[in-house]
């Protein structure tokens, strides 16, 4: 009986040192990012856009849906973007901005019938290397992760920005 007690007396000082040690990982390690799985919004209605300024680089017309826009709670901000071009030409996307990292990710694309068709290659991608990324870029620093810091609450909060033209935290140069 001695033995045994002696024994887990020298098993106490290691059992509450591994449970320090793991509060102490937890603590300085973050856990792994975990996306949410999605649900394809409707089709964008003409009634429902919001138009933004995406910039100087497009003469193009940008839009966001408001009903499709979906803050998630892995820190993604989806909404459903529209390009139009002068011609009448319309580019429709499904897409995610990731405030905490600045990526971007296509998840569908609008067909002519009014549907999604799922993105082939979906993956995400810095918003700052690639060139065609403006309206997303302006997404970003203007309406939904103003000064890539903070990220919208909700979609009551995107949708309030846009109706702005900026996001009340952001500064536009």
């Amino acid at each position: 009986m001695m033995k045994k007690f002696l024994t887990l007396l020298c098993f106490l000082p290691i059992a509450a040192y591994a449970q320090q040690n793991k509060f102490e990982y937890e603590f300085d390690h973050e856990k792994p990012w975990i996306e949410l799985q999605t649900q394809l919004p409707g089709y964008p209605k003409p009634e429902n856009m919001l138009q933004f300024d995406a910039g100087p680089a497009s003469n193009n017309l940008h839009y966001v849906d408001a009903p499709s826009i979906a803050v998630g709670e892995d820190g993604v901000v989806r909404y459903s973007l529209v390009v139009k071009s002068q011609s009448g030409a319309m580019n429709v996307s499904y897409e995610g901005i990731r405030c905490q990292t600045a990526e971007k990710r296509t998840y569908a694309y609008g067909r002519s019938d009014n549907t999604w068709g799922r993105a082939r290659l979906s993956k995400w991608a810095d918003l700052e290397n690639i060139a065609q990324n403006y309206a997303q870029r302006a997404l970003y620093r203007y309406y939904f992760c103003p000064l890539g810091i903070h990220m919208v609450k909700d979609a009551e909060e995107a949708i309030n920005a846009l109706k702005a033209g900026v996001h009340p935290r952001a500064v536009r140069y």
